[in-house]
């Protein structure tokens, strides 16, 4: 747990950096647009980011801060595994995970999100044009980040055997390859003809004398 508390607050810090740099991050989803001639529809994936950062970016400064934008929503996506592998989970924290996985995915549209209080993002953007094309972009990663805190809050209550269980069943798990690398050669070993000859009887090979 305090893993993944640890990789939180190391993502929260790389918000607070993004987050800083959001007048830079519309605008180059501005010019992204205009390149694609694309200004009617507003911005509703992380896969249109993505699409305009490699297709339609032209200036180091745009790239840098929607490669930033991918990055923390690449590190969102991977925190949402590890949180899997804590727990078998409960209804309410299965429903949280299952928000934040897709949430985060590459098709999901993201256009109709709104981060409210007590976030500023979307009051930050300028009038009500610019909240309808990027209110959803902005309010993406906050809204996720919230719902990841939630989830290690309730987790947190449950008791100390389910976690370990947990981390069990992920051991057993990494063990079983182990268990069948070491049979391999054990089998193979009795298989060979030198092995054949040394522990079968003698009287399997050599007939026994009749008496007289």
């Amino acid at each position: 747990m305090n893993e993944v508390k640890e990789s939180l607050r190391s993502i929260e810090q790389k918000y607070k950096l993004f987050q800083q740099q959001q007048f830079t991050f519309i605008a180059a989803l501005e010019h992204c647009r205009e390149n694609a001639h694309d200004k009617i529809r507003p911005i509703s994936s992380v896969g249109q980011v993505q699409s305009y950062m490699e297709h339609y970016c032209n200036n180091s400064t745009d790239r840098r801060i929607l490669l930033m934008f991918l990055d923390i929503c690449s590190e969102l996506n991977k925190l949402c595994q590890h949180f899997e592998a804590l727990h078998s989970g409960t209804p309410v924290t299965n429903s949280l995970l299952e928000k934040c996985k897709t949430l985060v995915s590459q098709s999901n549209d993201l256009s109709s999100l709104r981060a409210k209080y007590p976030h500023d993002v979307v009051n930050h953007l300028s009038c009500d044009e610019a909240r309808n094309h990027y209110g959803g972009v902005v309010s993406l990663i906050p809204i996720v980040l919230d719902l990841m805190k939630e989830w290690i809050a309730h987790s947190e209550k449950l008791p100390r055997k389910v976690l370990q269980h947990g981390h069990e069943f992920k051991a057993a798990e990494l063990s079983v390859p182990q268990r069948k690398s070491t049979t391999v050669p054990y089998h193979h070993q009795e298989t060979t003809p030198d092995r054949l000859q040394c522990v079968w009887p003698s009287h399997f090979t050599h007939k026994p004398p009749k008496p007289a």
